[in-house]
């Protein structure tokens, strides 16, 4: 991270983040009610919700539970401002561990529990054009529900998943958000790339959120760093590719395919994209128009030199927008 961030005030701040849990965030279901009505039922539980992105109301972060100073003596209040644990700031009070999850509004599907910079690949399709849309590494969900919700159960979404596990998870979160427009499919990505384009099926959307070494959550998820390690950084890039150079030829022309990953390396984002421009010269990419403040694709990386359209990629680092760490890039099939 320290080449990335090459300025020493860029990295400290990248690491003071690390030591500050994520926001608790959550994505209004607007397949089932408005997003001023979960607002409404929320506060009204005393949850404290703020709404950050002025154009997407359905997004929210839950800061806490305000107390109430008429219902608990002074004492209770000073004891739980002590301990940094229990009181965010003043009179908001931290949610319980797995409070959010145990919500009746969640268990009826009024939200979803999502992390903000996982919210962004969705946003930045806009709702675009119709036809079928395919989620191909889909589980657990959180963006096959987001884009349903956005298209308001129209069109049809084929969200596809190799591991019989997470397709259960998948599933159960369709049925409880209400999502009636989504074919479920267990294969992996690139096999089933190569039977959809034998049966001439093509898309019109397609989304690659492609599994990498998860970098950018190691504020929700510290094992990560434990977890890490170079040779992983070194084979990904493979898997990557050919997810998308598989999809691709499944993208219909003025298609537009939508790659993410939640890690910082570039060997798993601008590396993976350059060399997909580089082999097909019928695809453009499309800058990003984001809630948030992305910084562009880099064009240097130790020894490589990228296209300088990679620019028009986008870095989500954890220290500018309080989110965890994304990269999200835009493509465009011209013919």
């Amino acid at each position: 991270m320290q080449k990335l961030l090459s300025e020493k005030s860029d990295f400290q701040s990248y690491l003071d983040i690390l030591k500050i849990p994520p926001v608790r965030s959550i994505r209004c279901n607007t397949l089932k009610l408005t997003p001023q009505d979960l607002k409404t039922r929320l506060e009204n539980k005393t949850w404290k919700i703020k709404q950050p992105w002025k154009n997407h109301p359905e997004i929210m972060v839950v800061e806490g539970k305000i107390i109430d100073q008429n219902q608990i003596d002074k004492e209770t209040i000073n004891r739980k401002r002590r301990d940094n644990k229990n009181v965010v700031i003043g009179n908001v009070e931290n949610l319980q561990p797995g409070e959010l999850g145990k919500a009746l509004e969640h268990l009826l599907g009024y939200y979803y529990i999502q992390e903000l910079a996982s919210m962004l690949p969705i946003i930045t399709l806009n709702s675009e054009s119709g036809g079928f849309i395919l989620d191909l590494c889909s589980a657990p969900g959180s963006k096959t529900t987001q884009a349903a919700a956005e298209i308001k159960n129209t069109r049809t979404i084929i969200a596809n998943e190799v591991s019989l596990g997470r397709i259960k998870i998948l599933a159960s979160n369709l049925e409880r958000c209400g999502v009636t427009n989504t074919i479920i499919t267990k294969k992996e990505g690139t096999a089933l790339c190569k039977r959809l384009k034998k049966q001439n099926f093509q898309f019109d959307t397609i989304l690659v959120d492609a599994p990498c070494s998860g970098e950018g959550t190691l504020r929700s998820s510290p094992k990560t760093y434990l977890m890490w390690n170079i040779k992983t950084i070194k084979n990904l890039p493979k898997i990557q590719k050919n997810l998308v150079t598989s999809a691709l030829e499944i993208l219909k022309p003025n298609g537009t395919l939508i790659y993410s990953t939640c890690t910082h390396a570039p060997e798993e984002n601008e590396g993976v994209i350059n060399e997909i421009l580089k082999e097909n010269k019928n695809l453009k990419l499309e800058k990003i128009k984001l809630p948030i403040k992305p910084r562009p694709g880099i064009t240097n990386w130790e020894d490589k030199k990228y296209s300088k359209e990679i620019t028009k990629c986008a870095r989500i680092y954890p220290q500018d927008n309080n989110t965890e760490g994304f990269f999200i890039a835009k493509l465009k099939k011209t013919k």
